[in-house]
């Protein structure tokens, strides 16, 4: 099977437990405003990739992966545009007995991602907002088909871990936070919560492609904002992760990823 894939990274340590070799994939259906790989938007950017070569690459890694408690994640892009390919490593992947997880928007039909769900031990769920404006302004697509993958992951009892990027004066409204941790109360599903702040990386790469970055007047957000946001989520006492003794290695490591 083969699919468009952007780049490999071999040693990922942010992208779900343990070292993980993260395959990033070509292609995006989503336009966030925050985006730092706006060059994973287009599908033909990419490369093509076969499986069988690929899972022949991943278990040289299988040793670093066993010991740390780590495994494969797929991410992108977005994964979920690639389901046959996605489904078909990852069927490799347990075969190998090696851990599995994708880092999704959920902005898939469920019929679509139903092969790559039955493959899965974990999904990384970004929730961009739960305020619908705001979400259709920060992506241009709607929040719904989300929740209800959201949703539906909970029926599955795959479990998930929340990802939830704090841009100052967009997705850092006290209401909105507590109407998503109220909304992530219904779910059983729910292992871990990161609030990871925004930050301006990929800036370079929208003006390299003759792209306008809406947000390059937006600060990063304090540390004290990421704090404040987190303890909304521990009021529901939800699985916030990082929430006390917040250092300034730990600040970066949670600003890598979005």
């Amino acid at each position: 099977m083969k699919g468009i894939i952007h780049s490999v990274e071999t040693c990922g340590t942010v992208d779900g437990p343990g070292i993980r070799y993260v395959l990033f994939m070509q292609g995006c259906n989503l336009r966030c405003q925050y985006c730092h790989n706006p060059d994973t938007w287009k599908l033909t950017d990419g490369k093509e990739m076969d499986t069988e070569i690929l899972i022949k690459e991943i278990v040289k890694y299988k040793p670093y992966m066993k010991s740390s408690g780590g495994g494969v994640t797929i991410s992108g892009g977005e994964p979920l545009l690639q389901p046959e390919f996605v489904a078909d490593l990852l069927k490799k992947c347990k075969k190998h007995g090696i851990h599995t997880a994708i880092d999704t928007s959920g902005f898939i039909a469920i019929e679509k991602a139903k092969p790559v769900l039955d493959y899965l031990d974990l999904v990384l769920l970004d929730i961009k907002s739960f305020n619908p404006e705001i979400y259709k302004d920060l992506t241009s697509v709607s929040v719904d088909p989300t929740l209800k993958f959201a949703k539906y992951l909970n029926e599955r009892n795959i479990p998930i871990w929340i990802r939830y990027v704090l841009v100052p004066n967009i997705t850092d409204n006290p209401k909105d936070i507590n109407n998503l941790a109220k909304f992530l109360t219904t779910l059983n599903n729910v292992e871990r919560i990161d609030v990871l702040p925004f930050h301006k990386m990929g800036e370079f790469k929208w003006e390299a492609l003759g792209y306008e970055y809406k947000l390059k007047d937006i600060s990063e957000p304090t540390q004290k904002s990421v704090t404040d946001a987190k303890n909304i989520f521990k009021k529901y006492n939800l699985p916030i992760y990082g929430l006390t003794d917040i250092t300034e290695n730990e600040f970066v490591k949670d600003n890598s990823v979005v």
